[in-house]
């Protein structure tokens, strides 16, 4: 079951002259269709200026199209009304998460969202307690978010969104800010609540190394969706990847080479273990 559908979807920015007038648009999002399954993580790469997070966007309403239309569970984004009712269904989480924590502590924060949608005190303290569980913070409850490490908060931002109970978890490049610690813990507990929970988790990033784990990777160029489908083919594609400026991961390409160099070993290999046991295996 589809849980977001995408059909033509086009957004232009209008920029402005110097006198205030509207002068020429730039198209972000170029005539995309995409479908995302329910329990899918699915990761969309691209580089700088692609349009991937322009496109996620407007799963939570967060910009409406110029043309086409976005479905999330069968409603209609742009013209579903109230608009809370879609952002229940799919939160977002950003780059800098200090810039997502208001609360003076980790449980507050948490149930700052909760709170605002009229969930009862019972039901709230419920919610809290679960989501900072599976978010992997409830020994931090108390403690004051600034106090924490950018890992620990970024965690603390999906603790909150968590609370909200969505469907859907949108992640615009959460690992951006983070030191490769940081970057491992957000990702451990994305993949697995998307696992344990079946959350459907769409993972921005031009990291390729975080994705090859995915169901499924989408790659943008210049506004268009130019691939899509599993890691291992599309990190088969070497070349049409380095035509849109992203990079395979090292031991991709290191196989990729030594294949080349007349060792028969498989196409889009992911991990290292892979391409040790692939080495062992020859004659």
């Amino acid at each position: 079951m589809n849980i977001i559908e995408i059909l033509n979807l086009v957004h232009e920015y209008r920029e402005l002259d110097e006198e205030g007038n509207e002068a020429e648009a730039l198209r972000a999002v170029d005539g995309v269709s995409l479908t995302v399954e329910e329990g899918e993580f699915i990761a969309i790469l691209g580089h700088n200026g692609s349009g991937k997070s322009t496109l996620a966007k407007h799963v939570n309403a967060l910009l409406t199209p110029t043309e086409g239309t976005v479905y999330l569970s069968g409603m209609n984004v742009a013209e579903h009304k109230p608009i809370w009712e879609v952002r229940r269904e799919a939160g977002m989480i950003f780059q800098n998460p200090d810039n997502q924590i208001i609360g003076t502590s980790v449980e507050e924060d948490v149930a700052f969202g909760p709170e605002n949608m009229g969930i009862p005190t019972e039901e709230l303290l419920k919610r809290v307690e679960v989501s900072l569980e599976k978010a992997g913070m409830a020994a931090y409850r108390l403690h004051s978010p600034n106090k924490l490490s950018g890992g620990q908060k970024q965690r603390v931002a999906i603790a909150g969104m968590l609370a909200m109970r969505p469907k859907v978890i949108l992640m615009d490049e959460p690992t951006a800010m983070l030191d490769p610690v940081g970057r491992k813990e957000v990702l451990e507990t994305m993949h697995e609540l998307n696992r344990q929970e079946g959350i459907t988790v769409v993972f921005i990033t031009h990291y390729m190394e975080e994705v090859v784990d995915a169901d499924r990777i989408v790659v943008m160029k210049d506004g268009k969706l130019v691939m899509n489908g599993a890691p291992r083919e599309v990190f088969s594609r070497l070349e049409e990847l380095e035509e849109c400026h992203l990079t395979a991961p090292e031991v991709t390409r290191l196989a990729a080479e030594l294949k080349k160099a007349g060792l028969d070993l498989p196409d889009g290999v992911l991990s290292v273990d892979e391409l040790v046991n692939a080495l062992c295996r020859l004659k």
